[in-house]
Formats: C-alpha cells, structure tokens, sequence
C-alpha cells in the first residue's frame, strides 16, 4: 500500500487534480496517464513561448499567471487529502479558500481571456489567434470540469460518500 499508492497519489499532486476522499482522481480526461498532466505545461510552453519569442503579449501572459495563484490551494488540499487531515478546520478552510481563488483566478480571469481574444481578433496574427483560441477551448471545459469535482467533493457529498466515511 505505501509504494505504489503512495507514488500515485503523488502523481495526482502533480497533476493539478483534485482527489475524491475515496482516492479516485482525475477529471474525466485522464483516460491515457500523464495526458491532461502535459497538456497544460506544453500550452503554456508554447504561449509564453509565443509572448516571449514576437516580444507580443506578453501582458496577456502575465494574466495567464494568476491562474496560478489558486494552484497553491490546490496543492495545499492535496497535501491535506494525503495526510489524511480532510475532517480537520485546516482542509475545510482550505476549501473555501480554494473555491474563492478558483472563482477569482481561474474562471474569471479565463473568462477575461476569452473575452480579450475575441475582441482583438482583428489585431492579433491569425496563427497566434488560433494558438489562444485552442488553449481556452481546452482550458475552459477542464477549469470548469475540476470546479464541478471540487465542489462535489468538498461541498456536497454523496449519500455514498457520507455512508463510505461512517463506515470508516
């Protein structure tokens, strides 16, 4: 139990997705290991890329940064999910935290993007255009994907899930 759960919870740690407090974790795209895990690092490889390459956009990169910010919490409620500490203040107010700084700095500022995109379309090289418009289209449905198993998971369980932890 140790070696080989132990390393695959880790993995999730890296991963940037939440865990169930049944250990399962995921969010529905990781049908082939490690896939979601380096798409994000490669699309904001080749974002910066672009933003430090034309000397463009680079204010447009920075935004992209504050998303981030909420992976902090997202660790942090990792961290506390692997040491078993999920009935503790410390998780439930790490949750909240979590949940606002999602809203904040994920959903919102992703929206900003899109939005930014859209309308300076006209002003933006059409391969870069694409470029951005494929990171939100992938980006947009997995951020609101995790926000829907976060909230699940730490805010509204299931009758199986309360009767899992009473039997536990």
């Amino acid at each position: 139990l140790p070696g080989m759960r132990q390393g695959r919870r880790w993995s999730h740690l890296l991963s940037h997705r939440p865990s169930e407090p049944g250990g399962s974790a995921g969010c529905g795209f990781n049908q082939v290991p490690g896939s979601v895990s380096l798409l994000s690092p490669s699309q904001v490889i080749v974002c910066f890329g672009i933003a430090v390459l034309l000397h463009q956009y680079v204010g447009f990169a920075l935004v992209a940064l504050l998303v981030e910010i909420n992976s902090i919490f997202l660790h942090l409620r990792q961290i506390l999910l692997m040491a078993n500490l999920m009935h503790t203040t410390c998780y439930r107010l790490n949750s909240i935290v979590n949940l606002g700084t999602y809203v904040v700095f994920r959903i919102a500022t992703l929206a900003w993007m899109t939005r930014w995109l859209f309308l300076n379309r006209e002003n933006v090289p059409p391969a870069t255009y694409a470029v951005g418009t494929v990171g939100m289209a992938i980006m947009t449905p997995m951020n609101l994907i995790l926000f829907y198993r976060l909230l699940r998971s730490d805010f509204f369980k299931s009758s199986r899930d309360v009767q899992r932890e009473k039997e536990e």
